[in-house]
């Protein structure tokens, strides 16, 4: 039998609405792009370069923007001078120990209320979110408070206990919905054989993968990103790199060519990190959306 082939037609109205949609996402990308390709190439430019701009409604000289010599002494003034080095490890400990700690009590509770009936269990679980209701301005000062009687403020535990008093209930609402949608068939299964049951929490972990994988980069992006906790209760010894940014603006002098190389460096292994694992992003976070 011949083959026949399928003839769609568009209607003038849906096409408007794909060039508009098109034109649309053109825009979007590149009014998202463009602030970062800008602090990009402003980061290899020294200052007069970096402020040399055509006059205005003169669209022939853009090339002047691209008109530079490139120079990595902004880079090595925030390194030898500025200890950046220091800053990005604190980063790295600060956001990697949050996260850890938070999958690793996150995941027993979250299994626990997943799997376990109990009296006041419903409202047992919207007080652990709504703890994460509250702003941060607003527990600052009693959290501040705490975390001077213990003395744990200028160092990286410090830091790391207050990202995880944000990220557990977190940790808690959304992996809980990885576990619901796992089938208590399988843990039966294996508790019949002998297991126990912290051994059938752990026949189950790779099917819900993917969840924890999200919630990891989600937690790794909110403390890496972060300024109010990192510049109180990580003043001192246990400053981030935003916080370090921040104070290269200072009363005399603005380093704005070191302000513009240090936001390529807080910016850009986050953005390396979703780029590698956006299709497990995506994954995880929509496993538990549609219910069988």
């Amino acid at each position: 039998m011949a083959s026949r082939d399928v003839v769609t037609y568009e209607t003038p109205l849906t096409k408007l609405i794909r060039i508009l949609s098109v034109v649309f996402l053109a825009l979007y990308l590149v009014w998202t792009l463009l602030p970062f390709f800008i602090m990009f190439v402003s980061s290899f430019k020294d200052l007069l370069a970096a402020f040399k701009l055509p006059a205005v409604g003169d669209w022939s000289g853009i090339g002047v923007f691209f008109d530079f010599t490139p120079t990595l002494k902004h880079y090595r003034s925030l390194f030898e001078d500025n200890a950046f080095g220091t800053y990005t490890m604190n980063s790295l400990i600060a956001a990697g120990g949050s996260a850890v700690i938070s999958v690793i009590f996150g995941s027993l509770a979250a299994y626990s209320l997943s799997r376990v009936d109990f009296r006041g269990k419903s409202d047992l679980f919207f007080w652990i979110i709504s703890t994460r209701m509250a702003p941060v301005v607003a527990v600052m000062v009693p959290l501040y408070s705490i975390f001077r009687s213990l003395e744990l403020v200028g160092t990286l535990p410090g830091l790391i206990l207050a990202y995880t008093t944000f990220n557990l209930p977190f940790a808690i609402w959304i992996l809980k919905g990885f576990f619901d949608n796992v089938p208590y068939a399988i843990e039966e299964a294996q508790m019949v054989d002998g297991a126990t049951r912290f051994q059938a929490f752990r026949s189950i972990l790779p099917l819900v993968a993917p969840g924890i994988g999200a919630f990891i980069v989600l937690c790794i992006l909110f403390a890496w990103n972060d300024f109010l906790f990192a510049a109180i209760i990580g003043s001192g010894g246990a400053k981030t790199l935003p916080v370090a940014t921040r104070e290269l603006v200072q009363p005399q002098n603005i380093q704005w060519g070191a302000i513009m190389a240090a936001g390529v460096i807080t910016t850009l292994p986050m953005m390396a990190l979703g780029l590698v694992i956006r299709k497990y992003l995506v994954t995880g976070l929509t496993m538990g959306a549609v219910k069988e």
